[in-house]
């Protein structure tokens, strides 16, 4: 029996989907690279944004009728309903279901219908799972499940549930694994890194340092962190960050730049203490990256609120700014809101001017980088023949050439160029 896996959304989500596809292979299934050549598409899906959804959608509705349609991940917890309505599947399941794969895909094989979604919320599959890794070099770790917030615009707790953290030894002996299989790179990864541990009385900064305890050559780079939990935590995550494996890269989304925004979201959190951090990290850290998120046009985000997130972009200077669109999602507190929605044609409008600022910013930081010399770490095939990209100390994206196979080298190089999304280098 040919499968094909394809996998969507965040890293949390990349890293089930490589399990889905070592347990189908460990089961004896084979592994195929198109929906063509499969007998069994599954599609471990995201629906955490209006767009996103309809995008899963659309390709969903796409899979031909002679093939067996799995729908797992994310959007059968988030809208069942339109999954039923619109698409023509053999089987689905929530994220994060491990081995359970195996017998959802043998059932549909023998022409069963399949819903497994009742323990997805409570699941935590083992970190000792096979995987099929998409990248060699890369190591995507996912330290815990779900979160302990409660944003009114998120439909995330509804697919990934409440925070369920792994045991620091877990963790360490995964990455010792993935490290002695070649792995150079991890990701630690989870819906709020920064709130991992509170179930099992320990904490990010300790599990870091467990982590780079680690004998060998190897980076991390820590996934996103929202501002009141790392707070928490401050002082004990800028001494995590001081060790060389550790990349000089914070994604601490702030999502607006109006306090009182920021309480319609139920985010526990003010501007100031957004800022707060950064200085913290930046006091700390010669060479930093700051990644933010921002959401415009949140019900009730009057002009000068969104002039105040603009005039905190353009005072903190981010170094990548994630901006979106607010869209409801169904069964939130945000889509409850409807005589504060701001309309579309103006939202459209924010985000035009956010981004434009936010990309400008974005290549004056990198302009500071030309002149750089110091080593990166090869993580990532580039998009042109003859090209790789590498990450360098703070985890900023460097592009090189060479006829030869760079994958999971570390190199010494040059910046000479820089654009709003990467640096160019040459290698010394």
């Amino acid at each position: 029996m040919r499968v094909f896996v394809r996998s969507f959304g965040c890293s949390s989500s990349f890293a089930d989907g490589e399990v889905l596809a070592g347990c189908l292979a460990q089961a004896g299934f084979q592994l195929v690279g198109s929906v063509q050549a499969a007998d069994v598409v599954v599609y471990n899906t995201c629906a955490v944004k209006g767009p996103t959804e309809n995008r899963m959608i659309d390709l969903l509705k796409k899979v031909p009728e002679d093939k067996k349609l799995v729908v797992a991940g994310c959007l059968p917890l988030i809208n069942f309903e339109r999954l039923c309505s619109e698409v023509r599947f053999d089987g689905i399941s929530g994220p994060a279901i491990g081995e359970g794969i195996v017998a959802i895909v043998r059932s549909v094989s023998d022409g069963k219908k399949i819903v497994a979604t009742v323990d997805a919320l409570r699941s935590k599959p083992s970190l000792r799972l096979p995987r099929r890794r998409l990248n060699p070099v890369i190591s995507v770790v996912p330290i815990s499940y779900g979160c302990l917030g409660s944003c009114a615009y998120c439909n995330g707790v509804f697919a990934r549930g409440r925070l369920r953290s792994y045991e620091v030894p877990e963790i360490v002996e995964r990455v010792k694994e993935d490290l002695a299989e070649g792995a150079r790179e991890f990701w630690v990864t989870s819906q709020d890194t920064a709130c991992y541990g509170i179930d099992q009385n320990t904490n990010l900064a300790e599990l870091l340092g467990a982590i780079c305890s680690v004998d060998g050559d190897f980076r991390v780079r820590v996934g996103m962190m929202t501002p009141n939990m790392a707070n928490s935590i401050l002082d004990d995550l800028l001494r995590a960050f001081q060790s060389r494996k550790m990349f000089k890269f914070l994604h601490l989304p702030v999502q607006s730049g109006d306090d009182q925004v920021l309480r319609r979201m139920r985010r526990f959190y003010s501007v100031e203490d957004f800022k707060k951090i950064v200085t913290a990290f930046r006091k700390n850290l010669s060479e930093f990256t700051l990644a933010t998120d921002v959401i415009c046009g949140f019900p009730g985000e009057s002009e000068e609120a969104f002039g105040r997130t603009l005039r905190l972009i353009e005072e903190v200077k981010p170094d990548v700014v994630n901006v979106s669109k607010f869209f409801a999602r169904p069964r939130t507190a945000a889509a409850e809101m409807q005589k504060d929605f701001v309309p579309h044609p103006e939202i459209k409008r924010r985000t035009g001017i956010l981004a434009k600022r936010a990309k400008e910013i974005a290549l004056e930081k990198n302009g500071d980088c030309v002149g750089w010399s110091g080593e990166i770490l090869v993580d990532e095939v580039g998009k042109f023949s003859g090209s790789w990209v590498g990450r360098n100390v703070a985890y900023k994206p460097v592009s090189v050439k060479s006829s030869d196979n760079l994958l999971g080298k570390t190199l010494t190089v040059n910046i000479v160029r820089a654009s709003s999304t990467h640096l160019e280098g040459e290698v010394v």
